[in-house]
């Protein structure tokens, strides 16, 4: 069984590429050890991902 982290005190990043017109942006958290969270910065309260490092590493080495 997998442990959800506690993401009530995460400190969330918005992409660079995020301006302040509403568009469609993720925010993620660091500092949780093997996961990166991920969520929709128009819906902080909504759903978050967990995405493994390893595989949120291939995605954005993927995008460059």
């Amino acid at each position: 069984m997998r442990h959800t982290p506690e993401l009530s005190t995460a400190h969330w990043r918005k992409s660079s590429y995020s301006n302040s017109n509403g568009g469609e942006c993720v925010e993620i958290a660091d500092d949780f050890p093997g996961i990166i969270p991920v969520r929709d910065s128009k819906n902080p309260t909504g759903p978050t991902l967990l995405i493994p490092t390893p595989a949120w590493n291939d995605f954005v080495t993927s995008l460059k």
